[in-house]
């Protein structure tokens, strides 16, 4: 049983449009008759890397994959050409689909390279659940990416363990402007074809655009990442609503949403429910989620438990648990303490090509973020455990700071960073995007929260490095400051 199941079952639901891009769209038989012919040309290869963005050919490329035995793996077309070397000669006798190629996919009963396709029967390859289905390559903000195994199991368990086949109305549609080589793209294709909802693709994101789209295609649900949102919300004026009466779901995810961002987001979609997805490119996708309810309790409730949820990633999904376990003694901690986060479940991974699995004895995955969970079980990220800065013996979280910061109305965005410090260990540098007078901004933060976490050295900045997908780039920032405050 592999992910092309998916796509035959979308076939047996009956014939309907699955997904358009760039003012072309795919039924989903159309979509499984090309998928079966790419798979011919690439049961010759050992890999099909796809260096493209979002484009009708993705899914092709992605099912013909599965049909065909192979790993699908889906690079970042934006690195420079020495990393990009770097990625294809991981991959030796792989097929590299460049734009270029895209198009030829979509040609119905295409045999693209004209070779001989060498299997007499025609029959696809063994189902086998076990086999690589898509290989990921993390981010690497702190170091070089690795190369994250996605078996079927674990996609067809996220899948199974969080959709109902079928069970979407006849109108939907989402918007997936996120690309093809983050985990949020590879899944909302999957998730959104096995519940029925018709996909359209953004080939590249642009806020007044997207808005554009979404009334244009009338789109249902739609999944940004938190630099995305915060664009979006830049596009509606202060107080006015952003008129995309279709859009019942807005979920956002990837990297840490500041509060503020997500209540104009709130204020500016009054009607659309919003949902935030926390999860790794390890973990399949979102492993913890907080839903439309949560936001909309947390927006208006007096009792501060309940409102501070708004800063939290929601609870686990099912078939997924969370444990947080202390930093030194790796035990689990009691409800409200922070540690680090561990998680378990049929669709966690854990797993990195030339690496030993990164799962423990009892089938734990360590996320590397820390966090807590309060007693209802809502989960709450403070950052990643490298972010930690050490000042005086004390563990501060970065994400503390940086929220607070973010309070202050001449801030746009924040990162907070550790430097080597003779006295204290590491002294605390706020790199902001905005205005302000420093002492000004270092007493803000001291009233609201103690003299131990106020920042020692606030710098402007005209941006933050971060990914494509808003990760915020600590290592690239940390060697920008170590140079400018030798």
């Amino acid at each position: 049983m592999t992910i092309s199941m998916i796509l035959e079952m979308a076939v047996s639901a009956g014939d309907r449009v699955v997904v358009t891009a760039d003012d072309r769209s795919l039924t989903a038989s159309e979509l499984l008759d090309r998928a079966r012919a790419a798979a011919h040309r690439f049961r010759r290869r050992s890999a099909v890397l796809y260096l493209g963005a979002n484009h009708l050919a993705h899914p092709v490329a992605l099912f013909g994959a599965a049909l065909a035995g192979v790993p699908f793996i889906p690079l970042n077309y934006r690195l420079g050409e020495h990393q990009l070397a770097r990625l294809l000669d991981r991959h030796p006798g792989a097929l590299v689909l460049r734009p270029a190629d895209l198009d030829v996919l979509l040609e119905a009963g295409h045999e693209p390279d004209g070779e001989p396709d060498g299997d007499s029967d025609g029959e696809p390859a063994p189902r086998d659940q076990d086999s690589v289905a898509v290989v990921l390559y993390t981010s690497g903000t702190t170091a070089e990416p690795k190369a994250a195994l996605l078996r079927h199991r674990h996609l067809l368990a996220y899948v199974f363990n969080t959709q109902e086949f079928g069970s979407a109305e006849p109108d939907a549609a989402t918007l997936v402007a996120v690309p093809p080589y983050h985990v949020a793209g590879l899944m909302n294709l999957l998730t959104n074809l096995y519940s029925g909802r018709r996909i359209v693709y953004q080939s590249a994101f642009d806020a007044s655009d997207w808005l554009a789209a979404v009334r244009r295609e009338r789109v249902t649900h739609a999944l940004v990442v938190p630099t995305m949102l915060a664009r979006i919300v830049a596009e509606v004026p202060e107080g006015a609503t952003a008129q995309a009466p279709t859009l019942r779901s807005l979920a956002y995810g990837g990297a840490r949403t500041p509060r503020p961002v997500v209540e104009r987001a709130l204020r500016a979609f009054p009607d659309t429910g919003f949902v935030n997805a926390y999860g790794l490119t390890e973990t399949a996708s979102s492993i913890a989620v907080l839903g439309p309810d949560d936001h909309r309790e947390a927006l208006v409730s007096a009792e501060p438990a309940v409102r501070e949820r708004l800063g939290s990633v929601g609870r686990a999904l099912p078939g997924v648990e969370i444990q947080i376990r202390g930093e030194d003694s790796g035990e689990p901690v009691q409800v409200g303490c922070t540690g680090l986060v561990f998680v378990r479940g049929e669709q966690i991974s854990g797993e990195y090509g030339g690496r030993a699995a990164a799962l423990d004895a009892d089938g734990w995955f360590a996320t590397r973020d820390r966090g807590r969970l309060d007693a209802d079980g809502y989960l709450f990220i403070e950052g990643r455990a490298d972010d930690t800065i050490i000042r005086g013996g004390e563990n501060i979280a970065p994400a503390e700071i940086e929220d607070v910061l973010l309070t202050h109305p001449g801030i746009a965005e924040a990162a907070v960073i550790g430097l080597p410090d003779p006295e204290w260990g590491q002294r605390i540098v706020a790199v902001l995007v905005g205005e302000g007078d420093p002492d000004e901004i270092r007493a803000w933060v001291r009233e609201r929260l103690r003299s131990a976490k106020t920042p020692d050295t606030v710098v402007f900045r005209a941006e933050l490095p971060r990914t494509d997908t808003g990760k915020l780039l600590r290592r690239a920032l940390l060697a920008d400051l170590e140079t400018s405050h030798a």
